[in-house]
């Protein structure tokens, strides 16, 4: 029987010894970084490392370049209506002696309207009415949406079931929409909260559902899941991670889109009720007079064109920055 000679046999224990320091020294490196250890985690490669502390934070695209004007100016209308109660002495009912649809003065920066009444102060008090009522129901509809899309996508059947019903609601323009809610229900706020949040859930869903698609079929998503990763931590650590930004986008163009509809059926008479002001009623009450008193709709239809453009150009800043 072969025999090993001693240093043969000394060599091979110290090398056995050295990687055996090594293995450890490599874990301990590891677990010094804080790098999370479980089913599913991939270790990070430099290019992803490189990519992750370039890209620039969604956030920043907010307060640099186009974003920063974007954001100034719905700041500005923001601002503009929660502090109306300290831009205005009068109210947004009070109707003024003598004051007959007059014109543009110290008193009265947008003249007053046929029921003598500030115009300004109006539209101030519009602000806030408007602002609320798209601030709650986007973000209605974008949650709604998406958990649908969440939900639904790993399903074959309740995907198909909830595309062909995205189907339905799509065919339907917003303002037919709004219209066709209003045969039903008494025009006012929440009617449009309502019409807002039913056209929003297709997009949000879809987009969603877009998202996890194109997510799941990644080669480090396949590689969590091989891992033995559940399907809630890979939605959780990759999906929606990789979701975000699209979904920011669609958010910020969804608030001017919801501008538009709430100031469009408010145009119809079929928004906020009466003596209620608003931006979209307001204006269609001076559309009588344009040609003697066009001021008389200039600072709704300013308003309103500032906010459609602000959220426009953050979402287009947003969008870029994605790309980058």
């Amino acid at each position: 029987m072969p025999t090993t000679p001693a240093s043969d046999t000394t060599h091979l224990t110290d090398t056995i010894d050295t990687h055996t320091d090594t293995d450890t020294t490599d874990t301990a490196g590891t677990a010094g970084t804080g790098v999370e250890v479980g089913p599913g985690l991939i270790p990070e490669s430099a290019a992803d490392r490189e990519y992750r502390t370039t890209r620039q934070p969604l956030w920043r695209s907010l307060i640099t370049g186009p974003g920063l004007v974007g954001t100034i100016l719905v700041a500005v209308v923001i601002v503009l209506g929660v502090a109306a109660p300290l831009l205005t002495s009068y109210g947004p009912d009070q109707q003024i002696d003598g004051a007959f649809l007059l014109g543009p003065s110290g008193d009265h920066w947008f003249g007053t309207d046929d029921l003598n009444r500030d115009v300004l102060t109006r539209v101030l008090y519009g602000i806030r009415i408007d602002l609320l009522i798209i601030f709650i129901a986007v973000p209605i509809g974008a949650l709604v949406g998406t958990l649908i899309g969440l939900v639904t996508v790993s399903n074959a059947v309740s995907d198909v079931v909830a595309q062909r019903v995205f189907d339905v609601i799509l065919a339907f323009p917003a303002l037919v929409l709004g219209i066709a809610l209003t045969a039903v229900l008494s025009p006012g706020a929440t009617t449009i909260g309502i019409v807002i949040v039913i056209a929003e859930i297709p997009i949000f869903g879809r987009l969603t559902r877009t998202s996890v698609l194109r997510v799941r079929e990644l080669p480090y998503v396949e590689a969590a899941r091989v891992s033995g990763a559940s399907a809630a931590y890979v939605l959780r650590r990759h999906v929606l991670p990789n979701s975000v930004e699209s979904l920011s986008v669609q958010f910020a163009l969804s608030l001017s889109l919801a501008v538009f509809v709430e100031g469009a059926l408010s145009f119809l008479g079929i928004g906020v009720t009466p003596p209620a002001p608003s931006l979209g009623a307001i204006l269609a009450a001076g559309n009588g007079y344009l040609e003697t008193n066009p001021w008389f709709s200039a600072g709704p239809l300013v308003v309103i064109s500032v906010l459609v453009l602000g959220f426009a150009i953050i979402s287009q800043s947003i969008s870029h920055s994605r790309r980058q």
